[in-house]
């Protein structure tokens, strides 16, 4: 599981001394007992916490356009070490040949004709993809399709 990769990691980087590492994954164990007690569980299943990484990786992306904004090389770099980190325990990403050929999957099975039909198509792209892609570029793509 996710939780217990996450966890061993923590330690190793507390046993190595990895400051970088050890804030990150503490934010990240945080950020996921928050959510396990927010939904009455004692452990989160590997969806939430993609989901919990997901929402951390947006944050450090925004975090480093602003330090670079400001003039803030070395808070960018620290936060790109923290990015990185973060990355590695999200799956394998599918590349956008492979999320076009889903779209169209859904838009033969769901008969959608137009931009008022993104809902079900992204709705059931979604399901298939699970979290192995960014939503903004799945969005994009189901509205380059059709847009058509």
């Amino acid at each position: 599981m996710l939780d217990e990769k996450i966890i061993a990691d923590y330690k190793e980087a507390m046993k190595s001394k990895d400051s970088v590492k050890i804030s990150t994954l503490s934010f990240l164990r945080a950020a996921m007992g928050n959510l396990a007690i927010d939904k009455k569980k004692d452990k989160l299943d590997d969806s939430d916490i993609i989901t919990i990484i997901r929402k951390q990786i947006k944050q450090r992306q925004e975090s480093i356009e602003q330090f670079k904004k400001g003039n803030r090389p070395e808070l960018a770099a620290k936060e790109e070490k923290e990015l990185d980190i973060l990355k590695s325990y999200l799956p394998k990403e599918i590349s956008a040949d492979e999320i076009k050929k889903f779209i169209e999957e859904a838009v033969a099975s769901t008969g959608a004709a137009g931009m008022k039909d993104m809902g079900k198509v992204m709705k059931e792209v979604s399901v298939k993809i699970a979290g192995r892609a960014d939503g903004k570029l799945v969005s994009d793509l189901v509205k380059e399709r059709l847009g058509k």
